[in-house]
């Protein structure tokens, strides 16, 4: 689960689904990706919001993932940002061994509490203190296919903040 890096509110006559990433936003983005080569976090299968922000948060990753991955563009991570997203995993992971999702808060934070299931407990106090702009769940699940994603199966892997991964 990836919420996508730092937005740019400084032109209010853009729609809210038209919002760029700011200059803090573009600069933290290559170090979620490095940090994603490094533990050799690949997805499979990425599904993606339209909007403009997540949109600019997965070009600046792609280029430290392999290119055989496949990537939906999916409105509904949009549209569905004030809830779970748990509908649309089920409905569009398939078999896909490794799935990143980059959307939007409140959902990305959401989705990746109920998903929790274990995992070591400073890391998910530091995801329930905060998870900002670029910041990174990483959880790991015994499924054969997202359609039977189940809550609070998720064992915690990794959970990163881009200001975490600037610093080191």
């Amino acid at each position: 689960m990836l919420r996508h890096a730092k937005s740019d509110w400084s032109d209010s006559s853009l729609k809210d689904v038209d919002r760029p990433l700011n200059a803090r936003g573009q600069k933290s983005v290559p170090a979620i990706g490095r940090f994603m080569a490094d533990n050799r976090l690949f997805p499979d299968l990425i599904l993606c919001s339209t909007a403009q922000r997540t949109r600019e948060t997965l070009a600046g990753i792609m280029p430290f993932l392999p290119r055989e991955g496949e990537v939906r563009l999916l409105r509904a991570l949009y549209d569905q940002s004030e809830d779970s997203y748990i509908p649309q995993i089920r409905k569009q992971g398939g078999t896909a061994h490794t799935l990143l999702v980059i959307g939007h808060n409140p959902a990305t934070e959401e989705t990746a509490h109920e998903l929790f299931g274990s995992g070591p407990a400073d890391l998910k106090a530091d995801m329930e203190a905060k998870y900002p702009s670029g910041g990174l769940c990483v959880l790991d699940f015994d499924l054969e296919d997202w359609s039977k994603l189940i809550p609070e199966t998720g064992q915690l892997i990794h959970f990163v903040k881009p200001r975490n991964l600037m610093s080191s």
